[in-house]
C-alpha cells in the first residue's frame, strides 16, 4: 500500500499501475527494498518522475527494519515518523489496509469535502476535521472509495458534472444554488497548477538522472547532459542539488547514482 501511494503522487494511475507491480517483483518486502542498493531503488523509478520519491521510500524502508522489525507502524504517529510520509499518505494507508474509519483530504476528495460537505473553501484543519465526521462508521474503505471514484468522474475541477451527481440534493453548494466563488477555490487538498517544466531545474534534475540509469557521466559532459551545455555553472548547481538531496554522488570528477 505505501509503495501505491508514493507512486501515485503526482503521478497518474495509468501510468503507475504496471509500474508498481515491476517495483514489487523486484523489492516484494520490506526488508528486500531497505537491503537493496538505494541505486537500485532509483533506478527501478524510471519513468515516474519525482525521483526523490524513490530515496524517501528506501529511507522508510530502512527505518521500517530498524524501527519496526521490518513490518510498517499501523498507527498516524508511526507512519507519519517515516520519510516522506505526510499527512495524507498516512492516513491513506491506514484506511485502505488497515480500513480505518477516517477521512482523506486529496485534490478529489478535497473537492467533495469544500463542495458538498461545507459548501464553501476550507482551512486545512477543517478539510480533515469534515472528511473525518462524514466518515459512516465501519465503512471507512468503502467511503473512501466512494469519494474518490465521485471526486475522479464527477465533482471535477473545471466543469463538474452536477446534472449527473448522485449526491446533488445533499451537496451544500448545489443546494445554495451554486454561488460563487466556487468552494474548492483556495481550498485543502486542491492541487495548484504546477510551474512550467521545459526548461526548468525540474527537467535538467530529471535528464541527469535518467541518463545515470545507464552510465555514469563525467564533469566535462554534465551541461550538455542535462540540457544545457552552454551553462556549466548551471548544471553544476542542480546536479549538486541532486547530491544533497542523496540522488546521486560525485567523486570528484564522475557522477553516479548512490551503490
Amino acid at each position: 500500500m505505501l509503495v501505491s501511494e508514493t507512486m501515485l503522487q503526482q503521478t497518474q494511475v495509468a501510468r503507475v499501475v504496471d509500474r508498481w507491480e515491476r517495483f514489487l517483483g523486484r523489492f516484494p518486502t520490506v526488508v528486500a527494498c531497505a537491503t537493496s542498493p538505494l541505486g537500485d531503488v532509483v533506478d527501478e523509478w524510471a519513468g515516474l518522475g519525482y525521483n526523490r520519491r524513490a530515496v524517501y521510500l528506501h529511507r522508510a524502508a530502512q527505518e521500517c527494519v530498524d524501527r519496526f522489525d521490518g513490518g510498517l507502524p499501523t498507527d498516524l504517529a508511526g507512519l507519519q515518523s517515516l520519510p516522506g510520509i505526510g499527512p495524507y499518505t498516512a492516513r491513506a494507508v491506514l484506511v485502505f489496509a488497515h480500513e480505518h474509519d477516517i477521512g482523506l483530504v486529496d485534490t478529489n476528495a478535497g473537492r467533495f469535502v469544500a463542495r458538498a460537505i461545507a459548501g464553501r473553501s476550507l482551512t486545512p484543519a477543517e478539510a480533515q476535521a469534515a472528511a473525518d465526521d462524514a466518515v459512516p462508521a465501519g465503512l471507512g474503505w468503502t467511503w473512501g472509495q466512494a469519494v474518490f471514484d465521485l471526486g475522479a468522474t464527477t465533482c471535477h475541477k473545471r466543469s463538474p458534472a452536477c446534472d449527473r451527481c448522485p449526491i446533488r440534493r445533499h451537496c451544500t453548494w448545489a443546494r445554495a444554488g451554486f454561488p460563487s466563488p466556487d468552494p474548492i477555490d483556495g481550498s485543502a487538498g486542491i492541487s495548484a497548477p504546477q510551474s512550467r517544466f521545459d526548461g526548468s531545474d525540474r527537467q535538467g534534475r530529471g535528464r541527469l538522472v535518467d541518463a545515470l540509469r545507464g552510465r555514469s557521466v563525467g564533469d566535462d559532459e554534465l551541461a550538455e547532459v542535462m540540457g544545457w551545455p552552454e551553462d556549466r555553472d548551471r548544471a553544476a548547481r542542480v546536479a549538486g542539488t541532486l547530491e544533497k538531496d542523496g540522488l546521486v554522488v560525485h567523486d570528484g570528477a564522475t557522477w553516479m547514482l548512490p551503490g
